[in-house]
């Protein structure tokens, strides 16, 4: 079930490919997968990874994976390095608004997953304290910050997650593009997260925006996708739950959800990509600038580099792509070369969306004033 190592060389020209691609300036996106440039991909060091510094907790996480793998791998580090460690999982939207919060006492040392989007906002209001991990060293360049404001721990493709039951009983197919969403058969049928709360919303929000030219364009296209909406929710799994319990037929989440989904539930879920293009993130891990135990929060990053670390996400279903060169890539991680990137989308740009006024501009103009999901 395992894919060999030496397939990651693979994979690293293929995430260098997308990011590159990103950097196109037409404003239309391409109708087929971006070329990968033929650059030598980092291969795995025989470096071993920094020792973990001896120093003691507590510690406490914000976790923005899955719950499940937020508690492995806490647990995991606890049991490793006797630091005494706790979590509390937020979605994106969530942990920018705490630490905004609490900006003069956060409560947080260290913010582990959840899109690059979300540090790198953060960091313009001085809630992260840049840092350069020993073990960045085995990241790919085009995985991590350059100043240190974050590090990538793994890599996932934006998709549509379907019900193939209720599919079948609407009379149709899993979409393959933005468009298809707009079918009135979909009618009440699908779930998406809200853009104020959700960095995949907002990732979905950045992939509109390169598609759309802008976004006004973005937002006209999210006003004609609010008639088929049964749900807007604040985290942006959670509605690939409600399409495992046949909530609805149809979902915008993280392609690797839909596959934990499945794998969990044993319900017949569809993962399709948007043929126009889509987006992807790069989950983090970053130092919360005034941690109560930066020194704990430090070794907590570290760790989170090594491939070990990085494999505990495929033990509980979650099949992202690993960025250690060493780490195992699961089999049942989604192949990116089958993912159309749409043209002109990159992190750094979903990061300035999620900054500016577009989730507010999303609220008014979209949900007519209602106010975001708070569960």
């Amino acid at each position: 079930m395992i894919m060999r190592r030496k397939h990651f060389f693979i994979v690293v020209l293929l995430i260098a490919g997308l990011i590159l691609a990103a950097c196109g300036t037409s404003d239309t996106a391409s109708d087929q997968p971006a070329e990968v440039p033929e650059v030598e991909a980092e291969a795995a060091t025989e470096e071993e990874p920094a020792s973990i510094p001896e120093v003691s907790g507590p510690l406490t996480v914000m976790c923005g994976m899955q719950e499940d793998w937020c508690q492995a791998a806490v647990q995991a580090f606890e049991a490793e390095t006797g630091i005494e460690t706790s979590m509390v999982r937020l979605s994106s939207g969530e942990a920018l608004a705490r630490m905004q919060a609490e900006k003069d006492a956060p409560s947080f040392d260290v913010w582990y997953g959840g899109p690059s989007l979300g540090p790198s906002a953060a960091a313009e209001e001085g809630l992260i304290e840049s840092y350069v991990p020993e073990n960045s060293s085995f990241i790919p360049d085009a995985l991590k910050d350059p100043n240190g404001v974050w590090t990538g721990i793994y890599v996932g493709a934006l998709g549509f997650c379907s019900n193939k039951e209720l599919l079948d009983e609407l009379g149709a197919e899993a979409p393959n593009s933005w468009q298809d969403l707009l079918d009135p058969v979909f009618e009440g049928n699908i779930a998406i997260a809200d853009q104020r709360t959700s960095g995949t919303a907002v990732t979905a929000g950045g992939a509109l925006v390169a598609l759309e030219g802008g976004e006004d364009g973005a937002l006209g296209y999210l006003r004609k996708l609010d008639a088929n909406i049964f749900q807007y929710t604040k985290s942006g799994s959670a509605p690939g739950r409600m399409a495992a319990a046949g909530e609805v037929a149809v979902t915008v989440i993280f392609s690797h959800d839909c596959v934990k989904f499945q794998l969990e539930t044993g319900v017949d879920l569809a993962v399709t990509f948007p043929e126009e293009g889509t987006g992807y993130e790069i989950g983090q891990v970053s130092l919360i600038a005034g941690a109560n135990n930066p020194e704990a929060a430090k070794a907590f990053i570290e760790w989170s580099l090594t491939a070990a670390a990085q494999e505990i996400a495929a033990t509980v279903g979650s099949y992202q792509i690993p960025t250690n060169p060493d780490a195992e890539v699961p089999a049942e991680a989604v192949k990116l070369e089958e993912v159309v990137l749409a043209e002109g989308f990159n992190p750094g740009m979903v990061a300035e969306l999620r900054s500016g006024d577009f989730p507010e501009r999303f609220g008014a103009e979209v949900r007519g004033g209602e106010e975001a999901p708070e569960g």
